[in-house]
C-alpha cells in the first residue's frame, strides 16, 4: 500500500506524511527539543496485518484515528489525552460505505476518510465524520480507488488521490484522477483527469515519465498517489508513483496544471552505492552498478525556505503486477546488449547483478529485443525538489542504506528489491529547527533528519518502529496534549501504533 507542510508560527507546525491537519495559530513560546533523544512512550496493538495503516489526530478531541484494514475494515479512535498511556475507546464501521478504507485526515473536529468500493476499480467515496460523535456528516463519491485523503491547511478543501488501479486480468483499468472537495460548498466535488496532457506524451516520457501497460492509455496508466499542499491552500502536489513524476494542481481552479517527471538515479554515481544481491554473501555490501533507480516516490510532503517551495519525497519505488500483466524480471533472466554490458555473463550471476528485480518496460533503447540499460523501483533514498522548477535539489543517495546498517537493522534479503523501502515522510518544526521523519518499510525504522535548511538535510537519528511502518505523523508542541512535539508510527504488518518524545532542553 501506498500511502505537508504549513509554516504557522515560530513555533511550529503540523505537516503529516500521510494526512494534513489544521491551522496551528501563533504562540508566543518556544519548544525546544533534543531531537536525538526521541524514545518510544507508548504502544498498542489494534490487530494483525493491515490493523493500523495511517493514522491522523485531531486536537479538540485529543484523539487519534487509525486506519484499520484487519479482521474488519473500521476506523479504529485511539485516546491521546495521555500519550503515554493510549487506549481505543471507539470503532467507526466501514462496511455501509465499502471496502478498505485507506487514509483519514482531521480538521477542526471534523474527519475526513477515503474508503474504496468492494468493487475496486468502481467509484470511492470520501465520508466525513464529527470527530467527537463518530456521527457521519457527509458521503462524498470520488475516483476509483482513493488511496490518500488530505485537508487543505485552511480547511476549505479536501483533497483525494484516486490512483484507479486495474484489475488483476487488466480488463478494467479506471481513470486515475484527483478529486477536489470544496467543504463550504456543502462539500461540491470536482474530480479531474489528466487527459490535457495526453499530446505531451512524447515529451514527459523522454523526461522520465512513465505510461504503460497494456493498451497504453494516458488517461488510464497516471496513477495517484499521495498529496501535499501548500501552506496557503491554493496549490497541491501529488505523486504519480507507477509514473515516476510529480504533478501540480490549482486548488481553486480545480485544474492539473504541471507534469513533472523525475528522471532516474544512477547507481554508478557517486554516493549511489547500493547492495545489489541477497546471495552474495554479505550484508550491506555497496557498491557502484550499472543499474538506475526509478524514484517512483509514495509520500510527499511541502515546505516553503527563502520564498522557494520544496517538495519531499520518500522514493519507495512500486512495480505493475498482476495476472494478465507484470513487468518485474530478475537481470539474470534478462538478454544484455553485448556492446552495453560486454561481461554480461558474470554480472548476471546471482552474487552479482543476477538477483536484482528490474522493470522489462524500459532499457531496450533500439527495439532490439535486448537491454541496453537497466532500471530497479525506487531510488533507496528520499529526495528534495524545486516545486517550481522540478529540479532536484538534493538527494540522500545511499545514506538511508549506510545508517540503517550501522544501526544493525539492514534487511540484507530486501537488496535484491528495493532495499529499505522509504514510504512516509512528514515535516515538523520542532523549536527552532524544522525537522523530517521518513518511515522505511522494510526495516522498521524512521530516519530523523535536521533540514532547517532544505536544501542540505543532516542526519540526526534512527528510530525503531513496529513491522513494517506504513504512516507518521507529527503532532506540534501547541496541538499536543502536553505542549511537547510527539511522532505517532502506525504499522501495517503487525497492526502496532507507537508514540515518540524527545526530551525538552
Amino acid at each position: 500500500m501506498k500511502k505537508t507542510i504549513l509554516l504557522a508560527c515560530a513555533i511550529t507546525i503540523a505537516v503529516v506524511g500521510c494526512n494534513k491537519d489544521e491551522e496551528v495559530p501563533a504562540l508566543e513560546f518556544t519548544v525546544n527539543e533534543d531531537l536525538a533523544t526521541y524514545k518510544e512512550i507508548a504502544s498498542i496493538g489494534l490487530g494483525g496485518v493491515g490493523a493500523a495503516e495511517i493514522t491522523t489526530y485531531d486536537a479538540q478531541t485529543k484523539r487519534l484515528f487509525a486506519v484499520n484494514n484487519g479482521t474488519t475494515n473500521k476506523i479504529d479512535v485511539i485516546d491521546l489525552a495521555d500519550p503515554s498511556s493510549i487506549k481505543v475507546i471507539h470503532s467507526i464501521s466501514m462496511t455501509p460505505y465499502g471496502g478498505y478504507v485507506n487514509s483519514v485526515s482531521a480538521y477542526n473536529g471534523k474527519v475526513a476518510a477515503a474508503i474504496e468500493s468492494t468493487d475496486k476499480q468502481a467509484a470511492g467515496k470520501i465520508v466525513v465524520f464529527n470527530a467527537s460523535t463518530y456521527a457521519e456528516e457527509k458521503v462524498i463519491t470520488v475516483g476509483a480507488l482513493p488511496d490518500m485523503v488530505t485537508y487543505s491547511p485552511d480547511g476549505k478543501y479536501i483533497l483525494s488521490a484516486n490512483e484507479g488501479e486495474p484489475n488483476t486480468s487488466y480488463t478494467n483499468d479506471p481513470e486515475g484522477s484527483v478529486s477536489i472537495i470544496d467543504v463550504a460548498n456543502n462539500y461540491a466535488v470536482k474530480t479531474v483527469n489528466f487527459s490535457a496532457f495526453s499530446n505531451q506524451l512524447a515529451d514527459l516520457t523522454s523526461k522520465g515519465l512513465r505510461v504503460f501497460g497494456p493498451g497504453k492509455d494516458f488517461v488510464k496508466d497516471i496513477e495517484p498517489e499521495y498529496i501535499t499542499v501548500s501552506d496557503d491552500s491554493k496549490t497541491a502536489w501529488v505523486t504519480l508513483q507507477e509514473n515516476n513524476a510529480i504533478a501540480e494542481i490549482n486548488i481553486t481552479a480545480g485544474t492539473i496544471t504541471k507534469i513533472s517527471p523525475l528522471g532516474f538515479k544512477d547507481y554508478n554515481a557517486a554516493g549511489n552505492m547500493i547492495d545489489i544481491s541477497d546471495k552474495d554473501n554479505a550484508v550491506g555490501v555497496f557498491a557502484p552498478w550499472k543499474v538506475f533507480g526509478t524514484y517512483m516516490p509514495d509520500a510527499i510532503a511541502s515546505t516553503k525556505y527563502n520564498g522557494v517551495t520544496y517538495l519531499f519525497t520518500a522514493n519507495e519505488g512500486d512495480a505493475r503486477e498482476y495476472d494478465a500483466f507484470a513487468e518485474v524480471k530478475r537481470i539474470k533472466d534478462l538478454k544484455l546488449d553485448e556492446a552495453a554490458f560486454p561481461n554480461a555473463s558474470a554480472l548476471k550471476a546471482e552474487p552479482q547483478m543476477g538477483r536484482l528485480n528490474v522493470t522489462t518496460t524500459l532499457g531496450d533503447k533500439d527495439g532490439d529485443g535486448d537491454y541496453d540499460a537497466l532500471y530497479s523501483f525506487g531510488a533507496r533514498s528520499f529526495s528534495v525538489w524545486n516545486a517550481q522548477t522540478g529540479q532536484q535539489v538534493y538527494d540522500s543517495k545511499n545514506e538511508l542504506d549506510v545508517k540503517i546498517k550501522e544501526a544493525n537493522l539492514y534487511d540484507d534479503a530486501r537488496s535484491d528489491d528495493k532495499s529499505i523501502e522509504p514510504e512516509a515522510i512528514a515535516i515538523g518544526r520542532v523549536g527552532s529547527k524544522l525537522v523530517a521523519y521518513v518511515g522505511m518499510e522494510r526495516v522498521d525504522a524512521v530516519a530523523v533528519y535536521d533540514i532547517t535548511n532544505p536544501t542540505a538535510p543532516v542526519f540526526v537519528k534512527t528510530i525503531p518502529t513496529g513491522d513494517a511502518p506504513e504512516g507518521v505523523l507529527f503532532i506540534p508542541a501547541p496541538k499536543s496534549p502536553i505542549q511537547q512535539s510527539l511522532i505517532v508510527v502506525s504499522s501495517e504488518n503487525d497492526g502496532v501504533v507507537k508514540v515518540y518524545k524527545a526530551n525538552k532542553l
